[in-house]
């Protein structure tokens, strides 16, 4: 049952990878849903997958959990095509996609023991205290023997989370976690993610709320239309679309006249300067300083938002108000 570690397959770059699509394609009775998707989950990241209403996110999951079967493309999962091998992978997979589903005049306790009972990485012995450990870790030990139709929103998407959790993973797919969740829940959610993360896990997360990928994940994919229109690092894409580049040097006022005596427009900004690079090259500026005596402590790109950048790649600026309706088309989300 095991998928060694050395099956994952490398991505463009060279890097091992926990999921790969290639030319991922899905057609609800005539709707192009995804359409072509190429997508590298780098073994270990925090990807956080991003996308305005209709754009496919869960659409693209269901197809990499083996739910949805692709209309056209390929799929593997920690190295393993899916779903050929489903059934060979997915026991190193935990997910939560759109909502939990448990009987609802079970436990929390009992749900999770059905669950449990069921992982082929447990064995019989080890159910009770892997069912304590999920509830634990997600926060519902006190409302562990509750019946799961007395729990809130969050509770239940806490309990699902805890599903999840069950059995040690490789890799972690969550769709929509922090939804109905309060601060404080949300906020035990980011724990968890940072928890996985450290542990060398990898964890795919579909969100609408901007902040919380930000604030959680290492890389992103951004989906409009069914297409990836951005992958990669996130402090990469923060970084990319911004024309200034910001420079420590405790010469300032040198810099900005060496600056603006080549042409190139700077002024006075907090520990250093301020350069706009929309029609010179990064190197070029710093090339400008040296030459001229001034000294360079450190450069770098100024980081947009993560709103900013993603209005900018999916040319919705005028509804985008910090978080993205969660009420996807239910063909196309």
């Amino acid at each position: 049952m095991a998928v060694p570690r050395t099956e994952a397959a490398p991505g463009a770059a060279g890097v091992a990878l926990a999921a790969r699509t290639r030319g991922l394609r899905k057609v609800y009775r005539g709707t192009v849903a995804v359409d072509g998707v190429d997508l590298e989950v780098p073994e270990g990241a925090v990807v956080g997958m991003l996308g305005p209403n209709g754009s496919g996110k869960t659409t693209t999951i269901r197809m990499l959990l083996g739910l949805v079967q692709p209309t056209e493309g390929e799929i593997e999962l920690l190295g393993v095509p899916v779903p050929q091998a489903a059934d060979r992978v997915l026991p190193h997979v935990g997910a939560l996609v759109e909502g939990p589903g448990f009987h609802p005049f079970l436990s929390g306790r009992e749900n999770l023991l059905r669950f449990a009972a069921a992982e082929p990485l447990l064995r019989a012995g080890e159910l009770d205290g892997a069912v304590s450990a999920a509830l634990e870790r997600v926060g519902l030990a006190g409302a562990a023997r509750k019946k799961y139709r007395a729990y809130s929103l969050g509770m239940k998407q806490r309990l699902g989370l805890a599903s999840a959790l069950l059995a040690p993973r490789r890799l972690v797919v969550l769709d929509e976690p922090t939804n109905g969740l309060d601060p404080a829940g949300t906020q035990e959610v980011r724990r968890i993610i940072a928890e996985l993360h450290a542990r060398g896990v990898t964890v795919l997360v579909s969100s609408h709320l901007l902040a919380e990928v930000e604030a959680t994940c290492t890389h992103v994919v951004v989906l409009n239309a069914g297409v990836v229109v951005a992958q990669g690092a996130l402090a990469d894409l923060l970084e990319s679309g911004s024309p200034t580049l910001l420079v420590t040097t405790p010469d300032a006022d040198a810099a900005v006249e060496t600056l603006r005596g080549r042409r190139i427009p700077a002024r006075p900004a907090p520990g250093g300067v301020r350069v706009d690079v929309t029609a010179t090259e990064p190197a070029a500026v710093i090339d400008a300083l040296v030459r001229g005596g001034v000294r360079v402590e450190e450069a770098r790109r100024e980081r947009t938002g993560l709103e900013e950048a993603f209005a900018r790649l999916t040319h919705d600026v005028g509804e985008l108000v910090g978080e993205l309706d969660a009420d996807e088309p239910e063909v196309a989300r």
